[in-house]
């Protein structure tokens, strides 16, 4: 049984398609992961299926009653709620059953025989459906899934006003696994979860009986929860059965395929115009080269699609800085409380570390506080002599109205216009991209523009904060490509074990030091 079916959709943004003539189908049960390279327009697909965005052209049917849910990357949670609040709204269409048997309740009070009788048959239904839906279990349900994706710790009465961009991402996840819809529409889930979350997350999706669509570029997390893929590509999308591994030989063969078969054709184009204009003008020849020029007209051309720009992340090396890069003494660090315990940590010269370890127990503050950007709550924190320090941070701040190459100029005031769009290009974005918005690309495009920042400026010493949350395969790969080439130092926190193992010379697991409970 098909839960959604999408027929002949065509979508763009002004002169940029999107999509052109695609379809799909979900049926029931089946664990799809939708995969394409960044801006490809995988998010913007879900947008046009849940109904946010409507389609140039186009048919989007879901079956009656089919309950969705959608985790987005942007968005957003009403101010003023805790995190209880919003996980227990999951069971909202319960509390309101709980209200009409309060109401009926009530009622029975003044009502008369045959009112009493329906009244009391509707409050029997109503208590059969709380007690099938373990109502009365609901707060130990919320407490298990805030559990899992590490949300008890923050404390469930803060108000999410209060809560960083992941942690917001992760209570609406937990919501939305409450809720057990139909159907579940995840946008890249795993970003901002650690590995034990990430761990956990896997399982519940494998044994997740309804139907799901994963956009994911964690490639071990995509193979492990699903059975069909969708491709993304030049407009196209394309189902695959099985896995990713299983798709990316297909798609390598039918390739192939397409190319062996474009040169055998453009082989014979040639053979046929060079007989055309041999013999077109002589008297004896001239039927045959019409007969030619006919086949010529009436030809199926096979097109080969443009190969999309692969980035390419090339590292300043900046001059070589003192034996020692860092020294904390008694550092602790936090915000109104401590998240640490005094923390007496070096860093030398050569050392790639990977800072490991769950949310929220102050990986990133101790980036902040190493740079200077958190004052520490007590101790110390020495640099060393000669730091050229490039720091990419986890998420762009807001209201940021820039286009791409405006915000690659005001970085690099010197740099002429041919060199910006030169210096974007080998990022891996198109005129397109670098002409837009950066608050309008998807959050692998933005990760491209920060990095195209980071690679154009002299370094010694990279502090890297999640830098592969929503890059997708080519990109991801590329980066690791060049950090493992990079002379100077580095100091990672990555939750992708498959990204940092092959170039890290040390891992720092951060929940030794904690004063969180874990």
């Amino acid at each position: 049984m098909s839960i959604l079916t999408v027929e002949h959709l065509s979508h763009g943004f002004g002169d940029r398609a999107i999509f052109d003539d695609v379809s799909f189908r979900l049926l029931k049960g089946e664990h799809v992961g939708l995969v394409g390279a960044n801006g490809e327009g995988k998010s913007t697909f879900f947008n046009i299926v849940t109904g946010k965005l409507a389609p140039d052209e186009g048919k989007i049917q879901w079956a009656k009653n089919c309950r969705v849910g959608y985790l987005d990357q942007h968005t957003a949670l009403k101010p003023g709620q805790t995190m209880r609040d919003v996980l227990k709204s999951a069971f909202s269409y319960l509390f309101n059953m709980e209200d009409r048997m309060n109401e009926i309740c009530d009622l029975l009070g003044s009502a008369g025989e045959e009112e009493m009788t329906a009244l009391m048959e509707e409050l029997g239904e109503i208590q059969d459906m709380l007690t099938m839906h373990d109502f009365y279990m609901i707060d130990a349900k919320v407490e298990e899934v805030a559990r899992a994706l590490g949300l008890l710790d923050l404390g469930l009465d803060r108000e999410v006003s209060d809560l960083s961009g992941g942690q917001r991402t992760k209570v609406l996840l937990a919501k939305l696994l409450l809720e057990k819809p139909d159907i579940l529409l995840l946008d890249e889930p795993t970003n901002y979860l650690d590995e034990e979350h990430i761990e956990w997350l896997k399982r519940y999706l494998t044994e997740y009986e309804n139907a799901f669509v994963l956009i994911s570029h964690d490639i071990p997390f995509l193979n492990s929860v699903i059975n069909i893929i969708y491709h993304m590509e030049n407009q196209e999308l394309n189902r695959y059965v099985g896995d990713y591994n299983n798709f990316q030989e297909v798609y390598a063969a039918r390739r192939a395929q397409l190319e062996a078969a474009y040169k055998r054709q453009q082989q014979e184009i040639s053979e046929l115009k060079d007989f055309v204009a041999r013999n077109k003008a002589r008297v004896a020849t001239r039927n045959m080269a019409m007969s030619r020029q006919k086949k010529l007209d009436n030809m199926e051309k096979i097109e080969l699609a443009a190969e999309k720009p692969k980035p390419e992340f090339h590292f300043q090396k900046g001059r070589t800085s003192g034996k020692v890069l860092f020294e904390t003494e008694d550092l602790v660090i936090g915000y109104d409380e401590p998240l640490s315990v005094p923390l007496s940590l070096s860093m030398e010269r050569g050392q790639k570390i990977a800072l490991i370890g769950a949310n929220g127990i102050g990986k990133t503050t101790l980036l902040k506080s190493i740079l200077g950007l958190i004052p520490p709550l007590s101790g110390s924190c020495r640099l060393g002599d000669y730091l050229e320090i490039g720091y990419f941070e986890q998420e762009m701040p807001p209201g940021n109205t820039n286009t791409c190459i405006e915000e690659i100029w005001n970085e690099f005031p010197g740099m002429n216009q041919f060199e910006v769009r030169s210096a974007l290009a080998k990022c891996g974005l198109t005129t397109r991209h670098i002409e837009s918005q950066v608050r309008v690309l998807s959050g692998g495009e933005q990760a491209k523009v920060r990095l195209c920042k980071l690679i154009n400026r002299d370094s010694n010493l990279l502090l890297l904060d999640e830098p592969t949350n929503h890059l997708d395969v080519d990109a991801k790969a590329e980066l690791k490509r060049a950090l493992t080439e990079y002379k100077g130092s580095i100091l990672l926190i990555c939750h992708e074990p498959d990204f940092y193992e092959d170039f890290v010379t040390d891992v720092w697991d951060c929940s030794k030091w904690t004063t969180k409970i874990l």
